[in-house]
C-alpha cells in the first residue's frame, strides 16, 4: 500500500471490481479499501451490470474473460447506460495480445492493465485514471455573479477588470467558485489544491484566502467558523 501524503486524495471514489477469480477480487478489494476507496465486487458479467446501475461506480475494473458475459460485452453495455456516462472502465487481464487490447479500447475502455501487477503500481495506475476524471469534470470557464474564471489563460475577471493570480491562489478561487455556497473544509481545500493531507494546513489556507480577498473584495468568500470557506456570488 502507498503511504505518501496523498493517500486519501481520491477516497470518495467508488470502484466496482469484476473478476471470476475470488482470490484476485479479495486482494484488489483489500488494497483499494486500504487506500480509502469505496469498493464492491462481482464475479460475473450479468450481475455486474445490475450492480453498476445501483452502485454508480466512478471506475469499473474488469477482466476480459468472465462467466456469462465477457469483458468486452460488459464494457459496451456500461457505455450505453446514461447514468454511467462519466464512469471510467479499465481492463485488468492476463491477455496481453495487441488484438485483445484493441478490442477493449474499441469497446470504449479508458485503460488496459496487464496482469500481474504489484499493489503499489496498481494503485498508482488507478490514481492516474481518477486524475483524468477530475480534469474532465472541470469546465474551462466558470462564472458566479460578477466573478468569472478563465482556466485556459489562468485569469480572473471581476466585471470588466482582469486580475492575475499566482497558481495556488487561482486554483483555490476556482475551486470555491466552482461550487458556489458549498462549504469546503480546510482539509478538503488542502487536499484538492495541494494534493496531500496535512495536520497543520490552516495557516497556509488562511494566507491564500486573505490574498484573494485583497484582490476581489471581502464580500465574496465567507468564513464558516471552525469548518472552512465558501464562495458567495454577488
Amino acid at each position: 500500500m502507498i503511504t505518501n501524503g496523498s493517500q486519501k486524495l481520491f477516497e470518495h471514489y467508488r470502484i466496482l471490481l469484476i473478476d471470476g477469480d475470488a482470490k484476485i477480487l479479495n486482494e484488489l478489494k483489500n488494497s483499494f479499501e486500504s487506500d480509502g476507496y469505496l469498493v464492491t465486487v462481482s464475479n460475473n458479467g450479468k450481475d455486474a451490470i445490475e450492480i453498476a446501475k445501483k452502485f454508480h461506480p466512478h471506475l469499473v475494473l474488469l477482466d476480459l474473460v468472465l462467466p456469462e458475459m465477457d469483458g468486452i460485452e460488459i464494457c459496451q453495455e456500461l457505455k450505453l447506460i446514461p447514468a454511467l456516462e462519466k464512469t471510467l472502465v479499465a481492463f485488468y487481464s492476463a491477455r496481453s495480445e495487441d488484438y485483445s487490447q484493441i478490442a477493449a479500447f474499441t469497446a470504449g475502455a479508458d485503460d488496459y492493465i496487464v496482469k500481474p501487477l504489484s499493489t503499489n503500481v496498481m494503485l498508482l495506475r488507478v490514481r492516474a485514471l481518477f486524475k483524468r476524471l477530475r480534469v474532465k469534470k472541470i469546465p474551462k470557464n466558470i462564472q458566479a455573479g460578477s466573478i468569472k474564471i478563465d482556466r485556459e489563460r489562468y485569469l480572473v475577471m471581476k466585471g470588466e477588470k482582469t486580475i492575475i493570480f499566482p497558481k495556488k491562489e487561482f486554483e483555490l478561487i476556482a475551486l470555491l467558485i466552482g461550487s458556489p455556497k458549498k462549504v469546503f473544509t480546510r482539509t478538503e481545500i488542502y487536499r484538492e489544491i495541494w494534493g496531500e493531507e496535512s495536520g497543520d494546513n490552516s495557516r497556509t489556507i488562511d494566507v491564500h484566502i486573505r490574498k484573494i480577498r485583497e484582490k476581489i473584495g471581502d464580500e465574496f468568500i465567507k468564513t464558516v467558523k471552525g469548518i472552512g470557506y465558501s464562495f458567495n456570488a454577488n
